[in-house]
């Protein structure tokens, strides 16, 4: 895999006390691919030697007696309304020697969704990760005064946990003569924001002096991705080429200025993948396993993947889909190009839920060529595993791709990507070429634009590669053998964590 922006600091051996802060995390809490990075870093920090927390919400559908939480301390929480008690539960991270802290205060967090229901934001979402952030603020005098315990540095991610280096800046959190812990503020995507009506401004706790086009308006809204950028003391951001990306109009979402002004504390840091939950050696979710060193199951996952998906057990390549269906994901490109490549001798399979007008589409065209397209709709988290290991192709056509996942997967899984040319997508495949072939670095397909025709163009090449057995052989082998793992992403970001140490005191 292509590394992540160049991040270089004095070697320095001592362990850090890192406090990591999300709103949701694998085994806990998840909604995207946020709790896969939130899950996976501690465990490889820890490896590293590094002591840390990781802090999340506790949801009402994390069971307790699972995973083991068990009450810490409470503490009184400040908010607009009102002191609030907040229980403080703490757990194992599985495998790991990192601990978890979760926040627990049900009338907030207690709920069915995470941050909406029935597709709907819960309209206080902002009061209730102000109240979220604003219990990290205690948590850390709490671990300072009982378990006596400091974080050099709080790694927060995406706008849920925006506020904390606000606070960290403004709340005062650690006391005098007691250097306040620098923070790390990792964008996974800008195209989610956290804004909300001015009127809501009040529940940050915050006076009329943020209020303003430098700090925490957007348009005359409160936005709580602009006030991380703007207040923490480094950013990054899951890819190089999306860092670089998210300073320009297309992909910035009007925050493209602010990120400009912070560019030279700014880098991209390449996603990496728990390998030991995505190997096709020891997957449970396979009918078979294989490896690099012996594919000879492969082709037994593509007829149960067929027969799963109640497709015909044909000798054609067979293309596969795991996406939230949005138009970020480019879902209306493959949409448009179904027809044309139904004609063809190939089969797909897509799994995937979101915008309900996509959902419709999608029956509509699997009930006009049921012997070729076969459509899950909902998420399956054994079918994601067994579509990647079946299909021969795996297709990203996203309009914008922070980093992504599914290219990783696919990779480990030998199955080619294909993708658009954008954010972590661009960062992590190595497009089809003779000479990329011959030289063993070839590892996908790439098109440039967002076009039904560009798709279509870069299917069309695929497939006439796929006939010439050996050289498809090298593309699969070569993604098998990329190292996707979180190992190498975890050492880039501790060289980050020391450089933000060294910086300007604040």
């Amino acid at each position: 895999m292509p590394s992540s922006s160049t991040v270089r600091a004095p070697m320095d051996p001592r362990p850090l006390r890192l406090l990591l802060v999300s709103p949701e995390a694998v085994p806990f809490a998840k909604t995207g691919g946020l709790a896969d990075v939130a899950g996976a870093l501690p465990r490889e920090f820890a490896r590293l030697g590094h002591e840390i927390k990781l802090v999340i919400p506790r949801y009402g559908a994390i069971d307790g007696a699972v995973h083991g939480f068990k009450e810490w301390v409470r503490l009184k929480v400040s908010t607009f309304s009102g002191p609030i008690t907040a229980v403080i539960e703490e757990a194992p991270l599985p495998g790991s020697a990192a601990s978890v802290l979760a926040i627990r205060h049900d009338p907030y967090f207690g709920r069915e969704g995470l941050y909406q229901q029935d597709g709907v934001d819960y309209p206080d979402n902002l009061e209730r990760f102000a109240f979220f952030c604003r219990a990290v603020m205690v948590l850390l005098r709490a671990l300072r005064q009982v378990a006596g315990w400091s974080p050099d540095l709080i790694h927060v991610h995406d706008w849920q946990t925006a506020l904390c280096p606000v606070y960290l800046h403004t709340l005062s959190a650690a006391p005098v003569g007691i250097q306040r812990p620098r923070s790390l503020f990792t964008v996974h995507n800008l195209g989610y924001q956290g804004i909300f009506p001015a009127s809501d401004y009040p529940e940050c706790g915050l006076g009329p002096e943020l209020f303003t086009s430098r700090t925490l308006e957007f348009h005359g809204s409160v936005n709580l991705m602009k006030g991380g950028l703007v207040f923490a003391d480094f950013l990054s951001t899951v890819s190089p080429t999306y860092s670089r990306e998210i300073q320009s109009a297309e992909f910035g979402f009007g925050l493209d200025g602010v990120v400009v002004e912070r560019k030279d504390r700014l880098v991209g840091v390449v996603n990496g993948i728990d390998v030991e939950v995505w190997n096709p050696a020891t997957d449970p979710h396979l009918p078979v396993r294989y490896s690099a060193e012996d594919l000879s199951n492969k082709p037994a996952c593509k007829t149960a993947l067929q027969r799963e998906m109640r497709l015909p057990t044909a000798e054609v390549p067979l293309l596969g889909v795991v996406s939230r269906l949005a138009s970020q994901k480019g879902l209306d490109l493959l949409a448009d190009v179904l027809p044309e490549l139904m004609a063809l001798e190939v089969q797909l399979v897509l799994l995937g839920t979101g915008d309900p007008s996509y959902e419709t589409r999608f029956r509509d065209l699997q009930a006009r060529y049921p012997t070729k397209f076969g459509l899950r709709i909902g998420f399956d988290e054994g079918l994601a595993h067994r579509i990647e290991a079946g299909a021969d192709i795996f297709l990203m056509p996203s309009r914008y791709e922070p980093c992504g996942l599914n290219q990783l997967y696919s990779l480990r899984y030998g199955t080619v990507p294909i993708v658009r040319r954008t954010g972590g997508l661009a960062d992590t495949v190595v497009s089809y070429s003779p000479l990329a072939v011959k030289e063993n670095r070839a590892t996908g397909f790439i098109f440039g634009e967002a076009t039904a025709e560009a798709l279509l163009s870069t299917v069309l090449l695929a497939l006439r590669v796929y006939q010439d057995r050996e050289e498809w052989r090298s593309l699969v082998l070569a993604g098998m053998r990329t190292d996707v793992s979180w190992a190498q992403s975890a050492r880039t970001y501790e060289q980050l964590y020391r450089r933000v140490l060294k910086i300007d005191k604040p």
